[in-house]
């Protein structure tokens, strides 16, 4: 093999080079692939020249695939594959994707499709590295948190803000509601690091008011988000971005005027989530199995 891997931060993120994903990969590829992942949580691969089909066939080496989503439609004829388009809502706050659901995705992979001129980069952040970072009375106290996460929350968006179409896409992403309690600290189950697993739809800590809760997971996540975890993405013309989604959190930046921006994404099924002590994530409220298989 001639893969080559190349940092492009401290904390997160690398280009791939020396490997055709445009192919089938061999199972030494795949296993090299991986292990780059498990260090570097975000890898970019250049010069990808993938259809929906090949990113499903890429995506698929590393596990099963998700739908789409839970509750957001698919691209036509491709069931697999979610448009992250500006046209459809901009996802502009911090994330771990699905996390509302019981088994969130493993992995992610994002293509270009509309690359806007100006703007438009995605934003990538170490929870390992958040994590590491913590003092340590906080991380002993986050050690023993577990959060609710859900769709079906206050966006905290002004009422005069939300026109018809607006308001017809959040009752589409809220149209089965999820809730799901998972660790506030996870355990990576290939590494064993520990990362901060919360984000924009971790909304209250168990056994604390929504109030406190707010506090709480504010502090935790001003580690995530320090400018030395995170990778900042611009992106170019066909090029493909593959991230851990168990220990990371993503920002799409909405800094590129009226401008077309698409990526398409694809996620591989994930397993349940497991704690410092050894329990795993529960669900409360909310069926995922049309979405999601639970990985082994």
């Amino acid at each position: 093999m001639s893969i080559e891997i190349q940092k492009v931060t401290a904390n997160i993120g690398a280009h791939v080079s020396g490997v055709d994903i445009n192919k089938p990969l061999a199972a030494e590829e795949v296993t090299a692939i991986r292990e780059a992942l498990n260090v570097h949580k975000a890898l970019v691969f250049d010069d990808v020249h993938l259809d929906d089909a090949g990113q499903e066939a890429f995506a698929r080496h590393f596990g099963d695939l998700t739908t789409a989503h839970p509750t957001v439609p698919a691209v036509d004829g491709a069931p697999n594959v979610l448009p992250v388009d500006s046209e459809r809502g901009r996802a502009n706050h911090w994330h771990t994707d699905v996390t509302f659901v019981l088994n969130p995705p493993q992995a992610s992979t994002l293509r270009s499709i509309t690359v806007p001129p100006y703007g438009g980069e995605t934003l990538i952040a170490s929870s390992a590295a958040a994590y590491r970072d913590l003092p340590e009375p906080l991380r002993v106290l986050a050690d023993t948190l577990w959060a609710e996460h859900t769709n079906d929350y206050d966006y905290a968006v002004p009422e005069e803000s939300i026109d018809a179409e607006r308001a017809a896409q959040r009752a589409q992403f809220t149209s089965i509601k999820f809730r799901t309690v998972h660790p506030v600290v996870r355990v990576h189950p290939l590494t064993g690091e520990r990362g901060l697993f919360i984000g924009g739809f971790a909304q209250r800590v168990v056994g604390l008011s929504t109030t406190e809760s707010r506090k709480i997971l504010d502090l935790l996540q001003a580690y995530v988000t320090r400018p030395e975890n995170i990778l900042r993405w611009r992106w170019s013309p066909n090029q493909l971005v593959l991230f851990d989604n168990r220990i990371t959190q993503h920002y799409a930046i909405d800094n590129y005027d009226n401008q077309p921006r698409r990526l398409n994404r694809v996620t591989v099924a994930g397993d349940i989530p497991v704690g410092i002590e050894g329990k795993e994530s529960y669900s409360i409220e909310g069926d995922a199995s049309h979405y999601t298989s639970v990985a082994e």
